[in-house]
């Protein structure tokens, strides 16, 4: 089973206003697809996050002439060897030949994990909720209010890119307005130290619906995780940008954080990504996957969620939830996959289980221009 072509479909989406974290303000949008074509016709699709120009060449001038005629099944050492050259690409890759070996046997992508111990998965409603308009508070009320009237029961704000004060006062708004009619994640991306990640203390120990606080300082700080898990009334979660389960273990080990967060779109393919789901259970630790980037990858982080080994023994179908991108993102309607009253639904036909809006692609396609 020979790869015999490789398709790429550079998409870019210019946000006509941004919106953003911490970090600072998005701008636009934007994903590479891949889709690899074995001589029989099977197909398998895959999707990764960067910056287009980069990618765009390192597939066309070094990916794809390597990948062509090799033997779709030899997975591992195939992106064994594209991840020295771009960790990310490689994640595309590794999901492209899992679907083609899947569809090849007829079998849905979980079967060829053991199975799924279930069909549905819940999600939480991820919002950027700084933006640049003048009441940005009362405007980040407004689409998380939205979301709850959809249907989610969980959601995710962002705090540590203002000042406390007014970081505050978004927050106890949001209370407010959902009050114990959503359940509530603050992630602050790593913007704090420990005496201001400390200082929500006062705030947590009178909220009865926060779920846990993500990322409040540099993930390498550890021994601060230690003494604010051991402070706080709350979990504390985090782990999206780290790239191995290797790398998780000092924090499992030292037991510095209750949730570990994994994305694949920044691991070394998607069976590391599983490897990493597994060590958490092997310590007895909680998985809430990151999946912000990506439709395609949001789908097998679901896969994976869905042949997970339940956390806890009170329910057997029991299981965290994942991220569900809820800012403007063309890119969401590139599946058939939505969430129903805060849970999804896992398809079951062969290989993914949906096909790719192909229409949307050709609306999208990145034209080549700097950005």
């Amino acid at each position: 089973m020979k790869i015999q072509k490789i398709e790429t479909y550079p998409l870019f989406y210019k946000l006509p206003q941004p919106y953003g974290d911490a970090n600072g303000y998005k701008h636009y949008r934007s994903c590479y697809l891949i889709r690899i074509i074995t001589e029989s016709g099977a197909d398998g699709w895959g999707e990764c996050v960067d910056w287009l120009p980069a990618l765009d060449i390192g597939f066309k001038e070094r990916i794809i002439p390597f990948l062509t005629g090799k033997k779709a099944t030899d997975r591992l050492k195939l992106v064994g060897t594209v991840k020295k050259w771009h960790q990310r690409a490689a994640t595309a890759v590794s999901m492209a030949l899992t679907e083609i070996v899947a569809k090849s046997a007829h079998l849905p992508v979980c079967e060829l994990w053991g199975g799924s111990f279930r069909s549905s998965i819940p999600v939480y409603a991820s919002f950027q909720s700084y933006s640049d308009h003048p009441d940005w508070i009362r405007h980040s009320l407004s689409i998380t209010e939205e979301s709850v009237s959809n249907g989610f029961g969980k959601m995710k704000v962002k705090i540590g890119g203002r000042a406390f004060k007014e970081d505050m006062e978004h927050i106890e708004a949001l209370q407010k307005t959902v009050g114990e009619g959503a359940e509530i994640i603050l992630d602050a991306n790593q913007s704090y130290d420990l005496a201001a990640s400390r200082k929500w203390e006062r705030c947590f120990s009178k909220w009865t619906n926060v779920l846990w606080l993500e990322e409040p300082m540099p993930m390498d700080q550890i021994q601060d995780y230690q003494m604010l898990r051991a402070n706080l009334s709350i979990p504390v979660a985090g782990g999206e940008n780290i790239k191995s389960a290797k790398q998780f273990l000092p924090l499992l080990t030292k037991k510095s954080i209750d949730i570990i967060q994994p994305d694949i779109m920044h691991e070394n393919g998607i069976d590391d990504f599983f490897d990493t789901l597994k060590l958490a259970r092997h310590f007895g630790i909680r998985v809430s996957p990151h999946s912000y980037d990506g439709v395609i990858t949001r789908l097998y982080t679901l896969f994976f969620q869905a042949s997970l080994k339940p956390w806890s023994k009170m329910r057997e179908d029991a299981i965290e939830p994942v991220e569900w991108d809820a800012m403007e993102n063309p890119f969401s309607e590139l599946l058939p996959v939505k969430p129903v009253n805060g849970n999804v639904h896992i398809p079951q036909g062969e290989g993914i289980g949906v096909e790719v809006n192909m229409d949307l692609i050709k609306k999208y396609l990145w034209d080549g221009s700097s950005y």
